[in-house]
């Protein structure tokens, strides 16, 4: 059975609970938010989080595998960016796809949207991440440091941005008309 991509919405908050909570669980040194953070939300929060902002999950055999969620910027100014948020793949499917299979799904519904550059902030102690968005032609733009404290020290972020439409093009656009 193959892997699946879905744009989760509002009657999915199981789906989105499972996945969410396992990644905190999982992986708790790679998110800002711990698994008590979210926890205890109520339902309603779960649901508004879910609406309030695009989250894709991988789906194996009916089962959550993996997800990555989108956060718009709201300013009228900034409204041509988003971050990318909530990266996380089961372990038994990482090297398998699933994150380049998110991030496509994720990118394809960002340019429908308007969106013209997609921004991400990952620890600069996780090589393997850092590498995925680099073959993904991320680049670094800059480095946050203290950025998140983990285990009582500061790690510091890696801010990393990729442009999802082409500025040659766009220019050439403008320059003809």
């Amino acid at each position: 059975m193959t892997t699946s991509i879905r744009l989760l919405g509002p009657d999915d908050v199981e789906s989105f609970r499972r996945i969410r909570l396992e990644a905190l669980r999982t992986e708790p040194e790679s998110f800002a938010s711990s698994a008590e953070d979210w926890e205890k939300l109520p339902e309603d929060e779960w649901r508004r989080r879910l609406i309030d902002n695009p989250a894709f999950v991988a789906f194996h055999a009916g089962e959550p595998v993996g997800i990555m969620g989108l956060l718009r910027q709201r300013a009228s100014k900034m409204v041509h960016r988003a971050t990318i948020v909530m990266v996380y793949v089961n372990r038994d499917f990482r090297g398998s796809g699933v994150a380049r299979l998110l991030l496509a799904a994720v990118t394809d519904f960002a340019r429908s949207e308007g969106i013209r550059q997609l921004e991400l902030s990952v620890s600069a102690e996780n090589p393997a991440a850092i590498a995925f968005y680099r073959r993904e032609r991320f680049e670094a733009a800059g480095r946050i440091p203290g950025g998140c404290i983990r285990n009582g020290r500061e790690v510091d972020d890696l801010i990393m941005v990729r442009r999802i439409v082409d500025r040659t093009k766009e220019l050439g656009l403008r320059a003809s008309n």
